[in-house]
C-alpha cells in the first residue's frame, strides 16, 4: 500500500482523494495496525524460514511464513480493509461487531476486546471522514486574460478548498478569438492525455459543444473509478470568488510575460500578489523562512526569521544548533529536515501560531527535507515553498513546475529580502560559533589556560573579539605576563589565516 498524487492506468485499485494528506496517513497506520495486512512487496509463497519484525509487533499477519496466516484469514482481512478504504465504514463497523459478539458468547474476552478498540477507532475515522466530505472542493478552475492577439491561461486544481496546483499557458499570435470556442479547445488538449478529471470544472462563460464536451470528461472521470461531473459557470457565491481569484491570476501573469503595465493600473499590496502568484489559498500574513549555515559539515547551524505582513520582526527571530550526530559533513538536506521538525514540532498539537507560508532557503532538495519534517508532524497542509539562490525561481510544493517571478515583481524582491535576511542571520551565528570554537581550540593548545582562565577572560572583556584586540599589558592582570604574551602571540597568528567561504 503506498501513499501517491497520480493515478496511472497499471492495474492496482486507487483510493481518495483524502484531504488533508494526514487522514490518507492515518487510515494506512490504523490498516497496519489492526488489518495486519502486510507493507513489504516482496513475493509471497510460504517459503520463508521465519517472519520479519513487523509480524513479531503485530503488524503483519505473515503470510510469508507457511503456517502463521492461512490464504482465507488473510483474504478476509484484506477484504475489511477495503471496506475502509471504500468508505464502507458502517458495513464493517456491523461485521466487526457480529464478530465481538461471538468472541464474547464464547468467553474470548481478550479477542472481543480486540474487536471493541478496533470499532472505536473506525467510528472515530468515519467522523472524520464525513467531515473531510463535508467541506470536500474538488474543481478545476479556467480564466484567461486577452489584449490584441495575445492571451495567457491559468488553470488552478483545488481539491479538499486547498490549492494543489496551478499551470499557466501564453499565446502570442491568435489570429481569431472567440472565448467560445478557445475555452473548448483549451479544455480537449488540458484533458487529452490526463489520468484523472476532477468533480466539477469552472470556467467564465459558457463553451461550444457542452454536452459533447461534458459527457467524454464524464467517461473519462468513469475510467479513474469517480462518478458524477459537471461544467460550471457561476454567477454567485464561493465559485464565482474563486473565478476571479484565477482571473486576477491570468491577468498578472499575462503583464508579466508580456510587461504590458498601463499607467493606469493600481500598484497591488505585494502580499496579495504573492498570494496569488504562489497560488496560496490563504493571506501569506505570516511568513517564516529557514536557512542553513556550515563550512564543510563543521559548526552547523540553522536560523529562522519571521515575516509579519511584510515587515521583519526581529524579536521572534530563532537560531538552531545542529544536533543530529548521524549527520556527516555537509549535509543541507538532513539540517533543514531537523531545523523545521524541531521548530513546528510544539506548535502541532496545538496548531497555534502556524504561519501562513514556511519558505526555505535553496532548491528542491530543500524543500523536499522540509515537506519530510512537516509530513512526521502531520503539517503537510501547511503551504511550503523554496527559492533557489542563482536560478530565483521559486518551488511551491504540490506544484509541478517551478514559478519564476519577473525580476522587477514586488511579490520577489519580499521573497528575496525574506530569504536574504534568513542568511544573513544565520552566517552571523555561525560565525559567532566558529569565532568561540577556533578561540576556545586555540586556548586549549597553549600551556597554563584552563577552563577557569578562560572563562575570567571572557567575563573581563565581554567578548572573543575584544579579547583578540586586546594588548599584552591589558590580559596581563587576568593572564600574567609571560601566558599573556603567548596568548597574544597565537592569537595574532590564528588571525592571518585565511577564512573559508561560508553558506
Amino acid at each position: 500500500m503506498l501513499l501517491t498524487r497520480n493515478i496511472r492506468k497499471d492495474g492496482a485499485l486507487y483510493f481518495g482523494p483524502y484531504l488533508p494528506a494526514s487522514l490518507a496517513k492515518k487510515t494506512i497506520r490504523i490498516i497496519n495496525r489492526y488489518f495486519q495486512l502486510r507493507t513489504c512487496s516482496i513475493q509471497i509463497d510460504g517459503k520463508l524460514e521465519r517472519p520479519c519484525l513487523e509480524y513479531h509487533i503485530k503488524r503483519c499477519l505473515g503470510p510469508c511464513v507457511e503456517g502463521l496466516s492461512s490464504p482465507e484469514a488473510y483474504r478476509q482481512s484484506l477484504q475489511e480493509a477495503l471496506l475502509l478504504l471504500e468508505g464502507k465504514t458502517s458495513q464493517l463497523i456491523e461485521k466487526l461487531s457480529a464478530r465481538m459478539t461471538e468472541m464474547a458468547e464464547a468467553e474470548h474476552y481478550e479477542a472481543a476486546a480486540l474487536y471493541r478498540n478496533r470499532i472505536n477507532v473506525l467510528r472515530d475515522l468515519g467522523e472524520k471522514q464525513k467531515i473531510t466530505s463535508a467541506t470536500l472542493f474538488e474543481a478545476d478552475i479556467f480564466a484567461y486574460y486577452r489584449d490584441g492577439s495575445r492571451a495567457s491561461l491559468q488553470v488552478f486544481s483545488m481539491r479538499g478548498g486547498q490549492i494543489l496546483g496551478k499551470k499557466e499557458f501564453f499565446w502570442e499570435d491568435l489570429e481569431f478569438f472567440r472565448p467560445q470556442s478557445f475555452l473548448k479547445d483549451a479544455l480537449q488538449q488540458y484533458y487529452l492525455n490526463s489520468t484523472y478529471v476532477p468533480h466539477q470544472i469552472l470556467l467564465p462563460v459558457e463553451i461550444e459543444d457542452k454536452g459533447v464536451l461534458a459527457e467524454w470528461l464524464s467517461w473519462k472521470r468513469a475510467e479513474s473509478g469517480k462518478s458524477g461531473f459537471k461544467i460550471l459557470v457561476p454567477r454567485r457565491g464561493q465559485n464565482l470568488d474563486l473565478l476571479s481569484m484565477v482571473e486576477r491570476n491570468a491577468r498578472m501573469a499575462f503583464e508579466s510575460r508580456f510587461r504590458v503595465l498601463p499607467a493606469s493600473r493600481k500598484k497591488m499590496p505585494v502580499l496579495e500578489q504573492l498570494q496569488l502568484e504562489l497560488g496560496l489559498q490563504s493571506f501569506p500574513g505570516n511568513i517564516e523562512a529557514f536557512d542553513i549555515s556550515t563550512i564543510q559539515g563543521r559548526e552547523t547551524v540553522a536560523s529562522m526569521v519571521s515575516c509579519q505582513n511584510g515587515v521583519m520582526q526581529k524579536n521572534a527571530y530563532k537560531k538552531f544548533i545542529i544536533r543530529d550526530k548521524r549527520i556527516e559533513g555537509p549535509d543541507d538536506f538532513a539540517a533543514m529536515q531537523e531545523v523545521v521538525y524541531r521548530r513546528y514540532r510544539r506548535l502541532s498539537d496545538s496548531r497555534d501560531n502556524l504561519p501562513d507560508l514556511v519558505l526555505v532557503d535553496g532548491g528542491k532538495g530543500q524543500l523536499h527535507a522540509a515537506y519530510q519534517a512537516l509530513s512526521r508532524l502531520e503539517l503537510d497542509e501547511l503551504p511550503l515553498a523554496a527559492i533557489a539562490k542563482r536560478e530565483e525561481v521559486i518551488f511551491v510544493q504540490r506544484q509541478d513546475e517551478p514559478i519564476e517571478l519577473d525580476r522587477h515583481s514586488p511579490a520577489l524582491h519580499l521573497i528575496q529580502e525574506i530569504r536574504d535576511e534568513a542568511h544573513r542571520f544565520a552566517v552571523t551565528f555561525h560565525r559567532k560559533r566558529r569565532s568561540m570554537r577556533d578561540f576556545t581550540s586555540e586556548l586549549d593548545a597553549i600551556p597554563g589556560v584552563g577552563p577557569k582562565k578562560k572563562k575570567r577572560l571572557l567575563q573581563n572583556f565581554g567578548s572573543i573579539s575584544r579579547i583578540r584586540r586586546a594588548s599584552v599589558e591589558e590580559l596581563t592582570p587576568y593572564l600574567g605576563k609571560k601566558l599573556a604574551e603567548a596568548v597574544k602571540k597565537s592569537l595574532e597568528a590564528r588571525g592571518q589565516e585565511p577564512d573559508q567561504p561560508e553558506n
